[in-house]
């Protein structure tokens, strides 16, 4: 058979994906690296179904190996005998220890298949979380805070395990970006806070992200025109008997109903009503925008 590292998303167990809960669900054994995941896990899972690995909380590199190791000898006979998870919080393959369990067991346990499942990321979460967008053309650096560190130099930065939130607060804004925090979102355990304010987040919490955008950026995409818009202005063809201007989908004219030549394109730009081209204009903006082209002639 094999095993599966199964994604369990940010902490609420609602946001484990369709076939996540199905792997979990059909697994002989599920084994937890921690309380939080396992918090997750017994969701889909009973206890009599989760495997225990024991991993020392240790900067000791040997140490460590010598854990992965153990875990992988716990773990081949299970994947090789039927079906067997491994569960993180986020995705697999993010920030995540999958990894090492997975170079273990190639290097030790060849034999073993070894799948993943992905799950949704703090990495595209924390965009909801915070009501933040990301747009099409955006650049968006990955990187850690932890202990106060805050690497610069990209418009957009998200930093994970920001565990002292002042310092890293203190140097981003020196570097000119705006800064917004998030703890623990979407989990169900302890408080989820989201704030700008690095003096609500003083206790150190593991789970602390950070987005920091550069303040000067220009963030007007084509859309934001709608926003100014002024919706109760009276349109130019009000108090008139002609029939509001439509399309064929490309923004070129397509006459009334009754006229003979309904369907044909208009003659030249000139010639369209202001309405109409400032319709053009628009949709040819929009494709633009999404790195599409627009035909000065619509195809038939």
């Amino acid at each position: 058979m094999a095993l599966y590292g199964v994604g369990l998303g940010p902490g609420d167990s609602g946001l484990v994906t369709v076939e996540g809960r199905q792997r979990l669900e059909e697994a002989d054994v599920v084994y937890t690296p921690g309380r939080l995941s396992r918090s997750v896990a017994t969701e889909y899972v009973p206890e009599d179904r989760l495997g225990d690995l024991d991993f020392p909380m240790t900067r000791d590199e040997d140490e460590l190996r010598r854990a992965w190791k153990a875990a992988a000898n716990e773990i081949a006979p299970r994947a090789r005998e039927g079906a067997a998870a491994f569960v993180t919080l986020g995705d697999p393959n993010v920030y995540s220890t999958f990894g090492h369990l997975r170079r273990t067991l190639s290097a030790f346990h060849p034999e073993v298949t070894v799948e993943t499942v992905p799950g949704v990321s703090a990495v595209t979460g924390f965009t909801s979380a915070l009501g933040i967008e990301i747009a099409a053309g955006s650049t968006l650096t990955l990187a850690e805070g932890a202990r106060g560190a805050a690497p610069t130099g990209p418009d957009r930065l998200l930093l994970f395990k920001v565990t002292d939130a002042p310092a890293t607060h203190e140097k981003l804004t020196e570097a000119g970006y705006e800064v917004t925090y998030g703890r623990r979102l979407y989990m169900e355990a302890g408080e989820t806070v989201v704030t700008d304010d690095p003096g609500e987040l003083e206790e150190r919490d593991y789970y602390t992200l950070a987005y920091a955008e550069k303040a000067d950026l220009d963030l007007t995409p084509a859309t934001a025109t709608f926003e100014s818009v002024d919706s109760s202005a009276p349109s130019e063809s009000a108090g008139t008997d002609q029939p509001k201007p439509r399309t064929d989908g490309n923004g070129f004219s397509s006459q009334s109903e009754g006229d003979s030549s309904a369907g044909t394109p208009a003659a030249s730009k000139n010639s369209l009503p202001d309405a109409q081209q400032e319709l053009i204009e628009m949709e040819r903006a929009i494709a633009e925008a999404c790195g599409d082209g627009f035909p000065e002639v619509p195809p038939r």
